[in-house]
């Protein structure tokens, strides 16, 4: 086969053209394509490290938030735990002190009770005895007892506080003192004259006796002297005896 140099020079013309004409209208588009196309994949690796950076940053925050949320709840747990131990230590000693006071009411409540009870207890003896003195002193009691009463009112007379001898001179004012005397045995006349003399010698006045006789007085006198109430008898003392038992504590 000739080699032929115009053939040679025309191919070789034509093809610098076909690359002058690929290069201009396919190489550099095409290279422009690959270039965005290499920038889109790598914005896409930076997108895809960012998000990978921010999802290994979030997973770090995330353990150190979990860590810090076990902390708290570890430190809120035992805050509780002491703030239920505290409550359980102060009712605790609330429950002692009230069981203490319980104790101390009962206690009270009881010695209450047992006073109540000897109280009643001495009471009931105080009313036994009192009824017993009573039917003793029924069957003993005598003129003789009643004389040594009225010797031992005779007696009292001369010795009354000063304001008793001031209210009995007081009843001088009047034109005649009522006395009543009132005894459990008839007088005799010698008692009725020593008490009208020991009575007269107290009050500045006429008197006007009035006898009487009452054997509820079981032995003894009572003497009524206007509001005056003097009395030497056995029922009056055990009437204050039996007072006495009853009284209220």
């Amino acid at each position: 086969m000739e080699f032929n140099l115009s053939t040679f020079v025309l191919e070789t013309i034509n093809f610098l053209i076909l690359i002058w004409i690929l290069q201009r209208l396919f190489y550099k588009p095409i290279l422009d394509v690959i270039d965005k196309r290499k920038q889109h994949i790598d914005q896409s690796l930076a997108d895809a490290k960012k998000l990978h950076e921010e999802a290994v940053e979030l997973r770090r925050l995330y353990e150190n938030r979990q860590k810090l949320w076990m902390q708290e709840k570890k430190a809120a747990l035992n805050a509780l735990h002491q703030q239920i131990e505290a409550e359980k230590s102060v009712q605790m000693d609330k429950l002692h002190v009230e069981l203490e006071q319980e104790r101390q009411k009962t206690k009270v409540s009881l010695n209450r009770q047992q006073q109540e009870l000897q109280q009643q207890a001495e009471k009931q003896a105080l009313q036994n005895s009192a009824r017993f003195a009573g039917m003793l002193l029924k069957q003993s009691a005598g003129p003789e007892l009643e004389v040594r009463l009225i010797t031992l009112l005779m007696d009292n007379l001369t010795t009354l506080p000063e304001a008793c001898r001031l209210c009995l001179q007081m009843l001088g004012t009047k034109k005649s003192v009522p006395i009543k005397i009132t005894s459990a045995y008839p007088l005799t006349t010698t008692i009725q004259q020593q008490l009208a003399q020991k009575l007269a010698s107290l009050i500045n006045s006429p008197i006007n006796f009035q006898y009487h006789q009452d054997k509820e007085l079981i032995a003894g006198l009572r003497i009524d002297i206007g509001a005056w109430v003097l009395n030497a008898n056995l029922q009056h003392e055990l009437i204050g005896f039996a007072e006495i038992a009853n009284a209220p504590e």
